[in-house]
């Protein structure tokens, strides 16, 4: 069963490497998806794997890299959009 996730994570998470660290997670896991910084300074991530796989990522995205600060991290199950990889997004 494939699961499909949108994230959002708040807190110091530009210009700490946050999408380069999600983005080798990601792959590392076998998640397909991307991440992209948002104007606001957020993060946003859409990941899609196993259940497990995804309750993985998001217990990263809750600690981040190591110079990120992250307060909180938001996401919600949505429909499968069938990703071929996961990649960055500028």
């Amino acid at each position: 069963m494939v699961q499909h996730v949108n994230i959002r994570v708040i807190g110091k998470v530009h210009g700490v490497y946050f999408r380069a660290s999600a983005k080798e997670k990601a792959v590392g896991l076998a998640l397909k998806g991307f991440v992209r910084n948002e104007p606001n300074g957020d993060v946003y991530v859409e990941a899609e794997g196993t259940p497990a796989d995804i309750e993985k990522f998001i217990g990263w995205c809750k600690m981040g890299p190591a110079n990120a600060v992250v307060e909180m991290v938001h996401f919600e199950d949505s429909a499968v959009k069938g990703f071929e990889r996961f990649e960055i997004k500028r």
